[in-house]
């Protein structure tokens, strides 16, 4: 191989990075980035408490909004609320008990 040779693949990989940055780019302006506006820890009402893999294709999570918890079941093709208006243990809602670190997006 030549210098051409090398010369024409940095520059072929060089085209496909900025490729992929473009699409990057195209696809958070056009809203499938999945931003989420940004709301100080102490101020956030929603969480994901506890999330269990049932099978290869559902999982279910317990989420906590305010001070009530609610059980769902998510799937490839729907969502299933399993039970509602679950209070919160008392303390938890302050405290911010579960094994969640935070709210976490879910995407699909």
């Amino acid at each position: 191989m030549d210098a051409s040779n090398y010369v024409r693949f940095v520059a072929a990989l060089l085209f496909v990075l900025a490729l992929i940055g473009f699409a990057t780019w195209l696809a958070k302006r056009f809203g499938m980035g999945g931003r989420v506006n940004a709301v100080k820890r102490g101020e956030r009402r929603l969480q994901i408490i506890e999330a269990l893999t049932v099978d290869a294709k559902h999982r279910a999570l317990l989420i906590r909004r305010d001070n009530t918890e609610h059980l769902v079941l998510l799937g490839p093709t729907t969502d299933l609320v399993i039970e509602s208006g679950i209070e919160a243990p008392k303390g938890a809602a302050k405290s911010g008990t579960g094994n969640s670190t935070g709210p976490e997006e879910i995407t699909r």
